[in-house]
Parts: C-alpha cells; sequence; structure tokens
C-alpha cells in the first residue's frame, strides 16, 4: 500500500513539473532537464531523503533563477512535507533553512517576486504543517498501541500470577489435608478395640479436616468468578491455633508460641500467647499461615517427628516464623520431588521476605524459618 502511495506521490509531482514545461512550446534546452529533476527523484524520498531533497531543491532553485519558475513547486513542496512527518529534529531544521535560502534566492534574484513569495511562503508552511501532523498522528498511533501492548502484557501477567496463587493454595490445601487424613486414617483401625474413645478422636479429626478442605477449595476455586480487585477470603493468622490442633489431634505435639513485646501480649492457647491486637496485612497473615501448613505437612508426612514447635516472633519491622521439629533432620530426599518448600519460599518472596530451610541449629530436627515484613506504623 505504501509503495502504491509513494508511486501516485510522484506521478502527481512529475504531472504538476514537466506537464506544464512541455506545454508551454519550445524554449531552452534545460527547462525540461531541470523540470524532470526537481519532480522525478521524489520517487526515492523515502530511501535517500537528504539527496533527494538536495537534487530537488538546487534544481528547482536553478529553474526558477533562469527564468522558467514551475507553476507549483510539488516536488520540494513534497520533500519538505517528508521532512517534518519523518525526519529527525536537526534534518527537519536543516530541511527547513535549506529550504527557506532557495526559495527566496529563487523568488528575489534576479527580478524579486514578493506577490509569488508570498503565496509560495504560505504553501510551504501548510506543506510543513501536514508533515507535522502526519508526525503526530503517527506517535499518537504508536503511543496507543504501546499502551494497549502494555495493558495485555499486565493482564497476562496477572493472570499468571493468579495462576500460580491458585496452584500455591490448592496444593498447600490439598497436601495438607491428605497428609493429616491418611496418618489419622492408618492410625484409627489400631485404635478401635483397645482405645475406643482415641479411635472416636482420630476420625472425628479426619472428619474436621475433610470439612475444612472442601471450605478452603470452595474459597480457592471461587475467587476464579470474583474481580481481581476483590479480597479474597483465606485463612490467616487467626487460624493458626485451630491448624495446630488439628496436627496435635495427629498424637504429634505440636505447640503454637507468640512472642511479642509485652505490651502486646495477651494470653493464648497451647502455651502461648495470642497475636498483638495490630494485625499484620491480610497478604502478609495468609503467607505466614500458608508456610506454617506447608510445614507442618512436611513434619506428619515426612519427619518422623515426635514434636513441632510453631513460633510467631513480632517486631517492629518484621514477622518471623519459625517452625521447628525434632524429626529427622536430613529430609532433602523426601521433599525435592515437591513443590512444598519452593511454594513457601515464593510466598515469602511475595511479601517481600525470606525462608531459610535446614537442620536446626543443634543438629536435631528440622526448621523452617520465614521473615515478613510489617508496614510501619501509621503516625499521628
Amino acid at each position: 500500500m505504501k509503495r502504491y502511495v509513494n508511486l501516485a506521490v510522484a506521478g502527481a509531482a512529475v504531472a504538476a513539473t514537466v506537464l506544464p514545461a512541455l506545454a508551454d512550446g519550445p524554449r531552452a534546452w534545460w527547462v525540461l532537464p531541470l523540470a524532470v529533476l526537481s519532480s522525478v527523484p521524489v520517487l526515492w524520498r523515502d530511501r535517500a531523503l537528504l539527496r533527494v531533497a538536495f537534487v530537488v531543491g538546487v534544481a528547482t532553485t536553478v529553474s526558477a533563477s533562469l527564468g522558467a519558475p514551475p507553476l507549483l513547486p510539488v516536488g520540494p513542496l513534497v520533500c519538505l512535507y517528508t521532512f517534518a512527518a519523518r525526519a529527525s529534529v536537526p534534518i527537519r531544521l536543516l530541511g527547513i533553512v535549506l529550504t527557506a535560502a532557495g526559495l527566496l534566492l529563487s523568488l528575489l534574484y534576479p527580478h524579486p517576486d514578493v506577490e509569488v513569495l508570498r503565496y509560495l511562503s504560505v504553501a510551504y508552511v501548510f506543506a510543513y504543517a501536514l508533515g507535522t501532523s502526519a508526525r503526530a498522528r503517527r506517535t499518537q498511533a504508536l503511543a496507543l498501541a504501546e499502551r494497549d501492548r502494555r495493558v495485555v502484557g499486565e493482564r497476562e501477567a496477572a493472570v499468571l500470577r493468579e495462576r500460580t496463587r491458585i496452584a500455591r493454595d490448592l496444593h498447600d490445601i490439598l497436601t495438607h489435608a491428605v497428609g493429616v487424613v491418611i496418618v489419622q486414617a492408618e492410625a484409627g483401625p489400631l485404635l478401635v478395640r483397645p482405645h475406643p474413645d482415641r479411635a472416636d478422636a482420630t476420625f472425628a479429626t479426619i472428619a474436621a479436616t475433610g470439612r475444612d478442605a472442601v471450605v478452603q477449595l470452595r474459597r480457592a476455586v471461587g475467587s476464579l468468578h470474583e474481580p481481581a480487585d476483590q479480597p479474597l477470603d483465606q485463612p490467616g493468622l487467626a487460624h493458626l491455633a485451630v491448624l495446630v490442633e488439628r496436627v496435635r489431634a495427629t498424637g504429634l505435639d505440636a505447640v503454637l508460641t507468640v512472642s511479642s513485646p509485652p505490651s502486646e501480649v495477651v494470653s493464648g492457647p497451647f502455651g502461648g500467647a495470642a497475636p498483638p491486637p495490630c494485625e499484620p496485612p491480610a497478604d502478609v497473615g495468609v503467607a505466614a499461615y500458608r508456610i506454617v501448613q506447608e510445614s507442618l505437612t512436611n513434619v506428619v508426612r515426612h519427619a518422623e517427628a515426635g514434636s513441632v514447635h510453631v513460633l510467631l516472633d513480632y517486631t517492629a519491622e518484621s514477622l518471623t516464623v519459625s517452625i521447628t521439629d525434632d524429626g529427622r533432620g536430613d529430609r532433602s530426599a523426601a521433599v525435592l520431588p515437591g513443590y512444598g518448600i519452593v511454594g513457601m519460599r515464593e510466598r515469602a518472596q511475595a511479601c517481600g521476605g525470606t525462608l531459610h530451610t535446614g537442620p536446626a541449629s543443634d543438629g536435631r530436627g528440622f526448621t523452617v524459618t520465614a521473615t515478613l515484613p510489617l508496614p510501619a506504623p501509621a503516625m499521628l
């Protein structure tokens, strides 16, 4: 399409310049060659604008100075339009200066013609304005295209983040629920006859775990139908006590402790304290809950531990979540095939925090430590 437009413009320039020279009757030999030079090179202005403009401008100026000006210098007008529409600022300024110099020379030497200078000046200004308008439209179109590209990219990134978040939630929900159910289901038949009360508690834990998993799965899947800017109903720090109690029901000695400044400590279950009155942001609470949930699942399934200690340590700048058990310290073979630790690390990083895993400091057991930053309190 652009090629045909270029041919049409070049043809119009040749027709407006050469045909008047031919229709004007026999004249000096140089009239027709100068008319051709001032119009035909317009065809190649996209490839070599400076050289084409120089040839066209010189031919038009010489022709006009020798007394044979065309009715309208279409070639130079087209070149000036192209300068305004496509060239860089220095090239545009150079084109304006050379065009003005050629126009003044051709109309003031050897016989000044102020009237022709006036209407040709208007024509040149109009051509430059058209080129500037075309440049502005093209710049606006490019800006709109770039904006659309960014919007599409942001939407794709948001979809990817949402898919990743849902995958993490489903992984955490299912692995925890299934892990607890498997342990309890294996222990239940052994307790039915000798310890019926404990067997009843075991089956009750299985049922409660299953119901909780169903509720959380509904929340996770239901978030697919909610607007992206709506807050998600997910468990947070307030649900940790129930989570630890459920793990305790499997026979593991699970303890939850909350460490905070003395003025903020509130008595809580399991020999510890409840979180301070000022709750962290929702994303930090959800990340802390999921990290504890995944860690406890790994303890139940892989650690062969007898006890596990969950510690929430609040400071003014951060919340540190530590999960330490007394099971096998080296369990890399058990956890490498899955995505548990990777998911926990991604959750911590999504909040701007860090996660470290490895054998406990005393060499017995395994420790998961997540440090999640807290926002500074608002100043009154």
